[in-house]
């Protein structure tokens, strides 16, 4: 029996970009897909070498876009999933200081093999960082550029790229700080991109734990691509309310990551701290900048002291090491 997908659409300002992605996360949803006119701009200026001409009807349809897109179920579930959406967007657009555009919701019903074909237009390879190059398990084979390791991803149906903005800064946090023979705890895994990460630039064993069970599945899938697999442990579960789950957890390891959004961040805040070894680090991003002093407030009140404090296309990413 096919399984079908429900490709949605919110028209949104290029301004408001950042702060519906930020809105959409926190309702759970991700995978998100970013798309605007000036990325498509900047798109086609980096394929010039390669294409003589660009096709006007193709130009013009990306006139005036800003959108943020992503994917839920077409069943009971995925309706409820959007339903919440919908009826949070205009409470959303008071609590931003800014223009938040039109907010108009578009579907459109689409197979799951269909899905697969739609989605992957999206996908490229790109750098991170000085060493990492992120690269579709379906482009295997293609040139890495000197200097860089690959790593091998398929996000699955709901999982992010590893290409937008939070991610990046994760994982140019991760290729900074992880060291040789480093164990590290991934909180909120998802695609399972910075335990993979990590592990590739050197740790020996990374642990990750997510809300969602698919998870389990789709970061160990990752980890076979990139020939990991046995250093990467995968748990579903939510590590401040199952008991079970923090038991399997249990240990030290020099990182702890969170790439997840701050209302999970500010009460993560308060158990990290109890993995990480001595000196280890807690790196935390995902972070819209409007909600950056509420997390750096939770740090500090958690015994943390913030080291670093990086940003990006309106996110934050911290630092931090317990006191003491």
């Amino acid at each position: 029996m096919d399984q079908y997908w429900l490709e949605v659409a919110v028209d949104t300002t290029p301004e408001c970009l950042d702060d519906l992605a930020a809105y959409l996360t926190g309702c759970g949803i991700v995978g998100l897909v970013l798309e605007s006119e000036a990325d498509f701009d900047q798109f086609m200026e980096e394929q010039k070498p390669f294409w003589d001409d660009v096709d006007e009807t193709l130009k013009a349809s990306w006139k005036g876009v800003s959108r943020v897109k992503f994917y839920v179920t077409q069943d009971e579930e995925g309706q409820a999933r959007l339903d919440e959406v919908q009826a949070g967007l205009e409470a959303f657009r008071g609590r931003v200081d800014k223009e938040a555009g039109t907010l108009t919701v578009t579907t459109i019903s689409l197979r799951e093999e269909d899905w697969a074909e739609n989605w992957k237009q999206y996908y490229q390879p790109f750098p991170v960082g000085d060493r990492l190059y992120v690269v579709p398990e379906w482009m295997r084979g293609q040139e890495i550029p000197e200097g860089r390791r690959p790593l091998y991803l398929n996000p699955g149906l709901i999982f992010g790229t590893g290409s937008h903005g939070t991610t990046r800064l994760c994982l140019e946090g991760v290729e900074h700080y992880v060291k040789e023979g480093d164990r590290v705890l991934d909180l909120g895994t998802g695609s399972g991109i910075l335990a993979i990460a990590a592990l590739l630039l050197g740790a020996k064993e990374a642990v990750g734990c997510d809300i969602d069970s698919k998870a389990v599945r789709v970061a160990a899938e990752n980890a076979g691509y990139n020939g990991i697999k046995d250093s990467f442990r995968v748990y579903a579960g939510d590590i401040n309310e199952d008991k079970g789950l923090r038991q399997k957890l249990a240990g030290q390891y020099q990182l702890v990551l969170a790439n997840i959004i701050a209302d999970v961040i500010i009460p993560l805040s308060a158990v990290a701290g109890d993995y990480l070894a001595p000196d280890g680090l807690f790196l935390t991003s995902g972070i819209i900048e409007s909600r950056a002093q509420d997390v750096a407030q939770a740090l500090i009140r958690n015994g943390f002291v913030i080291l670093e404090t990086r940003t990006r296309e309106g996110w934050v990413s911290y630092t931090a090491r317990k006191k003491g």
